[in-house]
């Protein structure tokens, strides 16, 4: 009879025959953690774009803003290239929600972005208004 050294060894190893009741059973385990294994176990995404950090998105005080609007300044440099505005508009919604917790919930609106220029007139962030 094997010692528990052995039986470890040679499962680990993978070395029993195919067709034998141990090699099966190692095959039936495997398929069981594959098949019951929860999702979220799994549940990492790939990171894209440049990544976050707290100095991207500024919260920015304007006295004469309506009531409900909030202006936000967001780096240029967490976007990709220039866009059109619809998909400006999607990827700074996006960049919102993810860089900031309390607009973390998807809940707002832009109402509207500008963009901020350096002297050469290269644009270096944007301002966006938020409504929530």
């Amino acid at each position: 009879m094997a010692s528990i050294g052995q039986i470890l060894s040679r499962t680990f190893f993978w070395t029993y025959e195919r067709g034998t009741w141990q090699y099966d059973l190692a095959v039936i385990l495997i398929l069981i953690f594959v098949l019951a294994t929860p999702g979220r176990w799994f549940n990492e995404q790939p990171q894209t774009g440049v990544a976050p950090y707290p100095g991207e998105v500024q919260h920015l005080v304007v006295p004469a803003a309506p009531a409900g609007i909030d202006t936000y300044r967001v780096d240029a440099r967490l976007l990709a290239p220039p866009k059109q505005t619809p998909a400006l508009e999607n990827d700074l919604h996006h960049a919102l929600q993810k860089t900031l917790p309390v607009l973390g919930n998807g809940r707002f609106a832009i109402t509207k972005i500008e963009a901020v220029r350096d002297a050469s007139g290269t644009v270096i962030a944007y301002d966006v208004d938020v409504r929530r």
